[in-house]
């Protein structure tokens, strides 16, 4: 047996779910755009780990 008529609950979950997923997508092609650009600039990227690096150093001459 189908359902012949949508209900109006139906129709405004529907499109509540759309405007979600959107928001979604929209939130990860953000963070894959961002993640390019800073991949983009060339220099080598790290993060606040603790940990000792020498890349941090100053160059004395």
């Amino acid at each position: 047996m189908a359902i012949s008529k949508e209900h109006e609950l139906h129709t405004r979950r529907k499109s509540r779910n759309i405007f979600v997923s959107l928001a979604l997508v929209a939130f990860v092609f953000l963070v894959f755009a961002i993640s390019i650009a800073k991949f983009q600039d060339g220099q080598l990227i790290e993060g606040f780990d603790h940990s000792y690096r020498a890349t941090l150093l100053k160059v004395e001459e």
